[in-house]
């Protein structure tokens, strides 16, 4: 098992655990796990998931599934923001 942190920013913000700090939560992840998977875990949908970042790097919509997790990762999350 491996630990990550996980950032939901906005609304995604509602996804995370009780007594979270910041938006962050630390998460155990078996070992291998992906991006996707992670997203998963949380019921968070692919439309909602609309900027994905692995320790400060963009991960296309078309890599997330293939792109591994490593323990001390943090990976932050955004939806689609609106405004004008």
């Amino acid at each position: 098992m491996a630990k990550v942190t996980l950032k939901l920013f906005a609304l995604l913000g509602r996804h995370l655990p009780p007594g979270s700090v910041a938006n962050a939560t630390e998460v155990e992840i078996p070992d291998g796990s992906d991006i996707g998977a992670l997203i998963a875990r949380f019921a968070l949908s692919e439309k909602d998931c609309h900027l994905v970042l692995l320790n400060g790097a963009f991960v296309p919509p078309d890599s997330r599934t293939s792109t591994r997790l490593s323990p001390g990762d943090t990976v932050s999350i955004w939806p689609p923001i609106g405004g004008g």
